[in-house]
C-alpha cells in the first residue's frame, strides 16, 4: 500500500490530501474526449450539473455500535437504481474495475460492517461473463442502494503524473529520486502498549536512541547523497514534488522509453499541504494545482523554501508488470476507481455519485484508500495519466450526493423495512 495525495483537494481545502495506492491506469483509448483540448498544465473547465438530493435520514445511528463505521453511523435504504445508472463508458469502466476486484472482495473482511464476503458471490459470478455493452443493467440487476449517514458527498481527483526523468544523472536531470533507505524503520507501537494499538511511527536509530528521520529540507540538501540510493533523476523539482504528492508516476526518459515508479515508503514526517499555507499568506487566490505550480516556478527560491515546509518525503521503487496496485490489492482503473474510507464503504463496492460537476457522475468502484480520504461520503476519483487526466484531477472539487451499492439482500440486515 502506498501513499498518494489528491490534486483535487488543493481546490477544496488547499491542503493536499494523502491517498494510498500508486496508480497507473490501463489504456485510456476509448475514454470520452473532453469538450475542448486540454493544454499541458491547464485545469479543465468544469461542466456544471444538478446533483440528486440526499435522502432524509430515517435510520439513526445505533448507540450500541461504533459510529466510526457505516453500520454504526446508520444507513437509509436508497431508491430503485434502475433509472439512475447511466449507460456508456462510465458504467463499462466500473464493471471492468468491479470484475478485477471480485477475488479479493469475496474473501476480505469488510470494516464498514455493511457486508459479508458471501454477499458478493452472485454479483461476482455474473460479472465474470457479463457483457460490458450492458454494464448499467448489471449494476441495476445485482445491486441495491443505501445512503450512509447524510449522503452528502465531497469528491476530489487524482492522476498519475508524467514527468521528464533519466536513469542516470546528466545535464538537465539533477533532481535525485531516492529508493527507500535501509535505515528507515517502521515501529508498531501496539507491540509496546495496548493503549497504542494501531499506531505506528517511522524513524531511524542513532546510537541507543530512536529518532525522527531526516526531513525534506535535509534530504534535498544532500543528506542521502553518496549512499547509492538514487533510483533515477528528475528534470524539474516542482514536477517531482507533485509526483511525490501523487505517490506514483511515469518518467519520460531521454531515449523515448518510460520508467514507471511507485511509492516505497515515506520518511515518517507529518505531511503539510503547501496550498493552504500559500493561501493563508496571500500568495495565491483560488489554489488549483496549476496555480500553485505556476507560483513555485515564478518564484524559484521562495518556492523551494515553501516546498521544504512540507517535511514529508516519499521514496520510490521501479514498477514492472500489471499495476501499480491500489489499497484493495488489485490494479486500479482510470475513470473507474475511487479512493474511499473503508470504514464507511466496503473496498470493492460500487458507489453511485451525483454531483454538481458532470464529469464524475455515475458508478465508480472503491479500490483505494487515502490518508485524507476519511469519513462517510468522502471520495477521491482517479483519472489516469496524460494531459486530460491532469486537467480534470488538478481542479476536481465536486459536491452532491452518494449512494453505496450493496448486493441485493444485504441491506435488509442494516435498514428498517
Amino acid at each position: 500500500m502506498s501513499v498518494r495525495q489528491s490534486a483535487g483537494a488543493l481546490i477544496a481545502a488547499l491542503a493536499l490530501s494523502a491517498c494510498a495506492g500508486g496508480m497507473i491506469p490501463p489504456s485510456a483509448s476509448g475514454l470520452a474526449t473532453p469538450s475542448r483540448p486540454v493544454p499541458s498544465g491547464e485545469a479543465t473547465r468544469p461542466t456544471p450539473a444538478t446533483p440528486r438530493p440526499t435522502l432524509p435520514v430515517e435510520v439513526p445511528a445505533d448507540p450500541a455500535l461504533d459510529s466510526s463505521t457505516a453500520a454504526g453511523l446508520g444507513v437509509t435504504r436508497g431508491p430503485d437504481i434502475a433509472s439512475l445508472i447511466p449507460s456508456g463508458e462510465r458504467s463499462r469502466l466500473a464493471l471492468e474495475a468491479f470484475r478485477i476486484s471480485c477475488p479479493t472482495l469475496m474473501r476480505r473482511t469488510d470494516q464498514s460492517g455493511l457486508t459479508k464476503g458471501s454477499d458478493w458471490n452472485n454479483a461476482c459470478a455474473a460479472a465474470s461473463s457479463w457483457s460490458e455493452a450492458s454494464a448499467s443493467e448489471f449494476f441495476s440487476r445485482y445491486f441495491e442502494a443505501v445512503q450512509v449517514g447524510t449522503g452528502a458527498a465531497f469528491v476530489t481527483g487524482y492522476y498519475e503524473p508524467e514527468i521528464a526523468g533519466s536513469r542516470t544523472r546528466q545535464p538537465g536531470y539533477e533532481v535525485p529520486i531516492y529508493r527507500r533507505p535501509t535505515d528507515l524503520i517502521d515501529v508498531d507501537l501496539g507491540q509496546f502498549s495496548e493503549s497504542l494499538k494501531g499506531r505506528t511511527i517511522r524513524g531511524k536509530v542513532s546510537g541507543t536512541k530512536f529518532i525522527p528521520y531526516d526531513e525534506r529540507a535535509q534530504i534535498v540538501a544532500g543528506a542521502l547523497a553518496g549512499r547509492g540510493l538514487e533510483l533515477a533523476w528528475a528534470a524539474d523539482p516542482v514536477e517531482f514534488f507533485f509526483l511525490q504528492v501523487q505517490g506514483s508516476g511515469r518518467l519520460n526518459l531521454p531515449d523515448g522509453s518510460v520508467m514507471r515508479i511507485g511509492y516505497d515508503g515515506q520518511n515518517g514526517r507529518d505531511y503539510s499541504g503547501i496550498g493552504k499555507l500559500m493561501k493563508d499568506r496571500g500568495l495565491i487566490q483560488a489554489g488549483s494545482m496549476q496555480d500553485i505550480m505556476a507560483y513555485l516556478r515564478a518564484n524559484p527560491v521562495e518556492g523551494a523554501a515553501i516546498m521544504n515546509e512540507n517535511k514529508s518525503f516519499v521514496f520510490f521503487r521501479e514498477l514492472t508488470g500489471a499495476g501499480p496496485i491500489g489499497a484493495l490489492g488489485v490494479p486500479v482503473t482510470a475513470e473507474g476507481t475511487v479512493a474511499a474510507d473503508p470504514k464507511f464503504v466496503p473496498l470493492g463496492a460500487p458507489v453511485l455519485l451525483s454531483l454538481d460537476r458532470a464529469e464524475p457522475n455515475g458508478v465508480w468502484i472503491a479500490q483505494d484508500t487515502g490518508g485524507a480520504i476519511k469519513g462517510a461520503n468522502r471520495f477521491d476519483s482517479f483519472w489516469g495519466a496524460g494531459a486530460r487526466a491532469r486537467g480534470i484531477a488538478g481542479g476536481m472539487s465536486a459536491r452532491g450526493s452518494a449512494l453505496v451499492l450493496l448486493p441485493i439482500g444485504s441491506a435488509a440486515r442494516l435498514v428498517l423495512p
